[in-house]
């Protein structure tokens, strides 16, 4: 509603100074004639204000003002620590009480920021509850003399509140907390926890349970149970308070998943700060390999570079130069370059090894049947082991004889291709890690892989296992098993060194070395049938390996317990993907019925759930600085509102008060002079005639 107000301006003929210089003179004139005791002086003073009067040029201002509209802001914390208890329903009556009484201000502007919830981007970032970042930015546009309150309604657990002599505003701050005082709550506190660890090897946990706001007894102690990659629970007992190791193996590598679950103390407002989550990623400190060499041909140098060149293997190779029944008088000292050491490696140290290679290795009378009986049963209780087969493997010599048969997917038909072939990878293959988009491979069967020839490949039959690659006449080359709990590949050919050496554009022979080796070794990403889920950011991207097509939905369970339901999509290379956007903290259990993986998200120790207790403190200063009030809304009454006076207080005991500023917009001006020109003029001539006939009386 327009509205007029008046106000009296100068608009001087001359300049201030000017007009000061004149005061000036005229007081001394008027002193003087004073002191001189002068006839006339009241009139001459009379004519000295009248002109200076016409010099300041006084007018009336009319002014049109259109009044502006204060602005309110209510701020509501939505974060995960508000949905403890009641706090939901009382912030919710909290903010109809609250809008429900400024839309009686006509002269009021209500704007309501919900904040806490994480943003676009920062969903498991830590930066706890920003209340006065989301203000901040609702304040962007509101000019500060329009201001008339801020009303916040939270638990007080604020992580962004600034120092009072840096907050962007001078209006009140109100706080209606939304829990209850002097709550108690027990949490778990990860202080130290690492991200990788040995393979094989045990990692230091340091936690800690803390009663809040709980006096506990001397020596309370308290149930924490650890479990490993889902497995079975492991119960512990922990002193209240005091920090606490725990010992966890690392048996194997990529991800493993630790879980610490504190069970329910004397006062709970959320179970959620008594769970954590650590994942350690398992790394193998060295890859002990032994390779045996039956021997010397032109691959066996391939074999020896190619494990060589990856700094994380420690390689022990062994060749056999002579073999036994050569007779030639050579002297027993000179036959071999150092001694043998048979029993050393076979029986004593065979279990310290990650993998074992026989390269072209056939029956000699070197290995005593008992040693290759002792590989055997080493692969069973979980070693590894890859045979690359000679022209030597289909014959009555053959390692298939030998005890290691029985672990040996592949049996030769005693028959040896020599005719020049490209290796082919099989449909199998296709879906297999190891295989799978190998550098240089061509998945249409119409079309020929990019990689050189090979020319020897020993026929056999596959009677277990998987055939991931095929030679000549399609018959089996690569081919794995799973014997027990270990690991097996057959390579059936003694020729990967043409690729090393370059023929015909030579292949990618290191690639699929490390492949097969990793996956010997029992490598998580290397696994041909598994469900994984990573974290990426705010995405939990669930990936499924299979050698077969799956086209069986996964079930998702958040920390919330809320469990849905997702379709994956088949990409290349035998896996199937889906990825789902994530705001919460905390583990991600994913199942297909068959597999199931885990995946921690967010941060150890949450700002938001470090303290849930509601707390008056955070927000104390900031409130104390502006003059505005803090009441406790849950359990008790919800506080009047009122409109207060510039520099008047801003609360009381059951009421709060939001600042009437007054502002306004000026649309119209018109000015009207108090003494015009002709009139004060006339008027300064009088009294200076009327002083002059005094004087001259």
């Amino acid at each position: 509603m327009m509205g007029t107000a008046f106000t009296l301006a100068a608009s001087p003929l001359i300049p201030w100074w000017a007009i000061g210089a004149l005061a000036a003179l005229a007081v001394a004139i008027l002193g003087f004639g004073a002191w001189r005791r002068a006839r006339g002086l009241a009139w001459r003073l009379l004519g000295l204000a009248a002109l200076f009067v016409t010099l300041i040029n006084p007018a009336l201002v009319e002014e049109q003002r259109d009044p502006q509209r204060d602005v309110a802001v209510v701020v509501v914390d939505d974060s995960p620590s508000q949905r403890i208890g009641d706090r939901t329903r009382y912030t919710a009556d909290a903010l109809r009480h609250v809008t429900e009484h400024l839309g009686r201000f006509k002269d009021l502007d209500l704007r309501v920021v919900h904040a806490g919830q994480s943003e676009e981007g920062t969903a498991l970032s830590d930066t706890g509850t920003r209340l006065f970042t989301a203000l901040d930015r609702a304040l962007n546009d509101v000019p500060r003399q329009r201001l008339a309150g801020i009303v916040m309604i939270t638990d007080g657990e604020v992580h962004d509140v600034p120092p009072p002599d840096r907050l962007r505003f001078d209006a009140p701050l109100h706080v209606l907390l939304s829990g209850k005082p002097n709550e108690g709550d027990r949490r778990l506190v990860v202080e130290q926890a690492p991200s990788f660890g040995l393979v094989g090897k045990s990692v230091t946990l340091t936690v800690r349970v803390e009663d809040l706001g709980m006096a506990a007894a001397p020596g309370a102690r308290a149930r924490l149970t650890m479990r490993k990659d889902g497995g079975q629970p492991m119960p512990l007992s922990v002193p209240i308070g005091v920090s606490q190791t725990i010992q966890v193996p690392i048996d194997h590598g990529g991800p493993n998943v630790i879980e610490l679950d504190a069970e329910a103390g004397p006062q709970e407002l959320t179970l959620d700060n008594n769970r954590a989550a650590i994942v350690v990623n398992g790394v193998r400190d060295r890859l002990r390999v032994l390779l045996v060499s039956g021997e010397p041909h032109a691959g066996e140098r391939t074999w020896r570079n190619i494990l060589k060149s990856d700094p994380t293997v420690d390689l022990v190779h062994f060749t056999i130069l002579r073999p036994p029944e050569k007779q030639d008088g050579t002297p027993i000292r000179e036959l071999s370059l150092i001694a043998f050491p048979i029993r050393e490696l076979f029986d004593v140290k065979l279990d310290q090894f990650d993998l074992i290679i026989f390269d072209r290795y056939h029956q000699r009378g070197v290995l005593p049947m008992a040693y290759l009986d002792n590989v055997a049963r080493y692969v069973e209780k979980g070693g590894a082991l890859l045979v690359a087969a000679g022209p030597d493997f289909g014959t009555a010599s053959s390692l298939y004889r030998t005890p290691l048969g029985a672990v040996l997917p592949a049996e030769p038909t005693g028959r040896v291709i020599e005719q020049g072939f490209k290796p082919r990878v099989t449909e199998t293959g296709e879906r297999h890690p190891v295989t799978a988009e190998l550098p240089g491979d061509a998945p249409d069967p119409a079309h020929q892989p990019s990689w050189g020839r090979w020319f020897r490949d020993v026929e056999a039959v596959a009677r277990h296992g998987d055939t991931l690659m095929s030679g000549a006449d399609g018959e089996p080359l690569l081919v794995l098993n799973r014997i027990g709990e270990g690991r097996v590949a057959q390579l059936l050919s003694d020729e990967m060194w043409l690729w090393t050496r370059g023929f015909e554009g030579g292949g990618p022979q290191a690639e699929l070395l490390r492949r097969l080796a990793y996956w010997l070794m029992k490598e998580p990403d290397l696994e041909e049938n598994d469900l994984r889920a990573v974290v990426e950011g705010n995405h939990l991207v669930i990936t499924r390996q299979s050698l077969a097509p799956d086209d069986r939905p996964v079930r998702i369970t958040g920390p919330d317990g809320v469990m849905r339901e997702v379709k994956l999509a088949p990409v290349a290379g035998g896996r199937s993907r889906a990825t789902l956007a994530i705001n919460e903290s905390g583990l991600y259990r994913v199942t297909d019925g068959e597999h199931k993986t885990l995946a921690a998200a967010g941060a150890l120790n949450p700002l938001e759930l470090a303290d849930v207790r509601t707390t008056a403190d955070k927000l104390a200063p900031a409130v104390k600085a502006t003059g505005g009030g803090t009441f406790w809304v849950g359990p008790g009454p919800l506080p009047d509102i009122r409109r207060v006076a510039p520099g008047h207080a801003a609360f009381g005991r059951n009421w709060l008060g939001l600042r009437a500023n007054g502002d306004y917009l000026v649309t119209g001006l018109s000015e009207t002079p108090l003494l015009p020109a002709a009139a004060a003029l006339l008027l300064v001539l009088v009294m200076l005639l009327a002083a002059w006939r005094r004087e001259g009386r």
